[in-house]
């Protein structure tokens, strides 16, 4: 018996350690850029490895290391301006109103910066500082070299061998303890001789003291004034060995083992940056001294129990057999691989893996939201500020959150939408004379809200009213009426807001925004006249559907503001349709049939009705062939996070070939096959960060978010419960299981599939509400106790039933 269970052991811990295709990014060489290294996050600290056995640089991150402060960025006269804007644009004169637009009504200040705003009040978001390990022994050659991203234990480790001895190196981020910790280790005795040291470029100051280093700093407020102060502190444990600073450097030799812990804070005083917060550095010397208290062992239990209690609750798997090669390539070799049309089941599932890895480490209740670069930067001026562009890109972030069971990680989303309130209602008073409250399309920290400082892309009028979905999303996944009370009065704002801005298009009598932007895209007018201001995009009037409806149904369960809700439903009745272009036969991008200057444009935000939105579904099949043609000339290039927004398309059409031509072409490798060290194109790094390029994280957080929407959807009339709505006829796709996805209405499902058909599945109400489901051709529910209940059948396959809070259906 003894023997038995030693066996067991011994297997148990075989499976536990063995190589896990779906679930490892995998490397054989140090990082030589930055889309190379491996991102480890807590949802405030961030670190980048690169495992460099020489010289081992860690990018450090706080996700509050942002420049820039508090202005009014408002212009308090541009109201003044906007009769006339509108005139113009209702008169078709686009030029003249853009040109008054670009003078009257956009930010005051610099704004943005253009996208460069690390030293004007905008700010941007930057690293915090690098750790470096510099060797003493780097003469000798090195070998058996691995490094790989442990997914479920959200844990870096690179080992190698050198002189006959096996380093290694693990690094996390706790959360529970709120530092980072590096671990190096050595099979032989006095093995672990380095220097460790902390490097900022700019704005800091170190000193090294005994067995700790300091880091201090103040970052550049903008237009001269000083801005937020940074602190970090990290301490060096070596049992058994030596510690010794000299200048700003600890100098280790340690035995077998040495851990160094760090810990980072900021004074902004999040939520409120109003007021600065306590001073920065006794705050992360506290982090770190509670967490040396620890040992190793324990931290790293800590860390790991803490992570999976997240990416626990929902896991994809597909059943087609693996070969047996993969389980020993590096990432890279496998997107290259995948590339070149080979099987690899595994592969899909490794990126949604690591999509809601990405969004545990990035986004925690009570934190900032994940930004442009979810929180991991190398630089001191991030690509276009590594803000909150709520055009699109901070609100794909979240796409997955909900579907994916981790809505708890939406929250700061949430939190961050109701802070704009405010400023928002400041800068709807400015611009538009208007009540409620309003947000354009970029912000930051600083709960920016004012338009852009360019005409031709920062009128967009629609960025709050979209973010306003994902609140009534989480409520349609989670309902809750005390939550919904606490988001009502912001629907409310923002719709106050929309119906108030409202002109009349003098040629349909539609109501219309104005002035306004379809995301970063051009028209062309029947006089030549090129420009992107205009009144009633279709994203625009899409979105104020959605709004406007959102806020009727909420007032309705709320059993509030009953004339004012009928209001909104004749208002809701005028708004500008979906119009198909007779020109190319798409769904029309601008409220005129305008031609359009980039048909391959990026964004295709005339499908916001497709998705996230869905009244472009299959009651509307006029709507749907024409947004077919909308995709099928926008084409299948574009951007990274494009191609991810793409998949869902192909998936709400239910085209699974499609999306999964697309989530293929979001996985095409963004390096060179022969030098991975190059970056070319949008894509995938090979590190799994997305490629716009340069690396933007929406695309990781879209593609996972794609994946889950070819295997489950809950949109459309009733949001009733489809399995395998868009499940390729690819073999690797063919059998299956999924546990913990989740639904609206309040639904957690899990599921298998065979040769491409449900086999069983499982539907556990945590609301006790109706259910609807598309039922598949000789399947019953069944009740706990195995009795077939009863169901209502409706149109196109989808039959209801009655649920209760906390019990579980089968599906067989």
């Amino acid at each position: 018996m003894e023997k038995l269970l030693f066996l067991i052991g011994v297997l148990l811990a075989w499976i536990s350690t063995s190589a896990q295709p779906d679930m490892e990014v995998k490397f054989d060489a140090p990082a030589a850029y930055f889309t190379q290294s491996i991102p480890l996050g807590n949802g405030r600290l961030g670190a980048m490895v690169f495992g460099n056995p020489n010289h081992e640089r860690i990018v450090l991150n706080e996700k509050s290391m942002w420049s820039g402060g508090i202005e009014d960025s408002n212009r308090p006269d541009a109201y003044k301006n906007l009769p006339e804007i509108q005139k113009l644009l209702q008169e078709g004169h686009n030029k003249e109103a853009q040109e008054l637009l670009q003078q009257h009504f956009v930010c005051a200040g610099k704004g943005s910066g253009y996208g460069a705003g690390a030293h004007v009040k905008f700010g941007c978001y930057q690293i915090l500082s690098d750790a470096f390990i510099s060797w003493r022994d780097t003469a000798s050659p090195i070998t058996d070299y691995n490094r790989t991203l442990q997914i479920d234990k959200a844990l870096a480790t690179t080992e190698w061998k050198r002189n006959g001895i096996q380093y290694k190196e693990e690094v996390y981020v706790s959360a529970p303890q709120q530092v980072i910790i590096i671990r190096l280790s050595a099979d032989k005795k006095h093995a672990l001789n380095f220097d460790f040291y902390l490097n900022r470029k700019q704005n800091a100051t170190f000193s090294a003291v005994k067995n700790t280093i300091t880091m201090q700093g103040q970052l550049d407020g903008g237009d001269g004034d000083k801005g937020i102060k940074f602190a970090g502190f990290a301490k060096a444990i070596a049992p058994g060995g030596k510690v010794t600073s000299s200048g700003n450097v600890l100098r280790i030799d340690a035995d077998k083992e040495c851990t160094i812990i760090i810990g980072a804070a900021t004074d902004m005083n999040w939520p409120h940056v109003e007021i600065r917060g306590a001073d920065p550095l006794p705050v992360a010397q506290k982090q770190v001294c509670l967490a040396a208290a620890i040992s190793f062992g324990e931290l790293l239990k800590n860390h790991i129990k803490d992570f999976q209690s997240f990416f626990n609750r929902c896991a994809l798997r597909f059943n087609a057999p693996e070969n047996a090669s993969i389980v020993k390539m590096t990432t890279a070799q496998r997107l290259i691989r995948y590339a070149n049309g080979n099987s690899d089941p595994a592969l899909p599932a490794l990126y949604f893996n690591f999509g809601r890895y990405l969004l545990i480490s990035a986004s925690r209740p009570g934190g900032l939201p994940a930004n442009l670069q979810g929180l991991w930067a190398e630089e001191y001026q991030t690509p276009w500020n590594a803000d909150y562009h709520l055009n699109i890109n901070v609100e794909m972030n979240y796409w997955p959150a909900e579907i994916t069971n981790l809505a708890d990680c939406h929250l700061p989303l949430i939190d961050f939408t109701k802070l704009l309130v405010k400023p928002g209602e400041k800068t709807a008073q400015a611009y538009y004379h208007s009540n409620g409250w309003v947000a354009h399309v970029i912000s930051n920290p600083w709960k920016f809200t004012a338009p852009g400082e360019g005409a031709s892309w920062g009128s967009t009028l629609t960025g709050g009213s979209w973010l306003c979905e994902h609140l009534w999303e989480h409520y349609l996944y989670n309902p809750d009426k005390k939550y919904l009370a606490e988001i009502y009065p912001v629907l409310k704002g923002a719709t106050r807001f929309y119906t108030s801005i409202l002109i009349e298009d003098p040629q349909t009598k539609w109501l219309v925004t104005a002035p306004s932007n379809s995301p970063e895209n051009s028209y062309k007018m029947d006089d030549g006249f090129v420009g992107q201001t205009c009144m009633g995009p279709t994203m625009d009037m899409q979105i104020g559907r959605e709004l406007l409806g959102n806020t009727i149904a909420a007032a309705k369960i709320l059993h509030v503001d009953n004339p004012w809700i009928d209001s909104l439903q004749k208002i809701r009745k005028r708004l500008a349709p979906d119009q198909v272009s007779k020109k190319y036969g798409g769904i029309q991008e601008w409220l005129r049939d305008y031609d359009e200057t980039e048909p391959h444009h990026r964004h295709v935000s005339q499908l916001f009705g497709l998705y996230p939105y869905d009244e472009i579904n299959e009651e509307t099949p006029v709507l749907e062939t024409a947004a077919r043609k909308t995709l099928e000339r926008r084409g299948d290039e574009g951007t990274g996070w494009s191609r991810a927004w793409k998949i869902n398309f192909w998936a709400r059409l239910h085209d699974g070939d499609h999306a999964l031509k697309m989530l293929k072409g979001l996985l095409q490798p963004a390096f060179e096959a022969n030098d991975i060290s190059t970056n070319k194109g949008a894509g995938t790094y090979s590190n799994l960060f997305c490629a716009h390029p340069p690396f933007q994280i929406d695309g990781n957080f879209g593609g996972t978010a794609g994946i889950a929407e070819m295997l489950l959807q809950s949109s459309g009339p009733n949001n009733a419960i489809r399995f395998l709505p868009a499940l390729p006829s690819n073999k690797d796709w063919a059998s299956g299981k999924v546990t913990g996805m989740c639904t609206r209405n309040g639904f957690q499902v899990s599921y298998e599939w065979k040769n491409g058909k449900l086999t069983k599945a499982t539907i556990h109400s945590k609301a006790g509400a109706v259910c609807y489901l598309c039922l598949p051709d000789g399947l019953h529910v069944y009740d706990m106790k195995g009795k077939k209940i009863p169901v209502i059948f409706l149109e196109n396959g989808v039959v209801k039933f009655e649920s209760k809070k906390g019990a579980m259906v089968t599906v067989r």
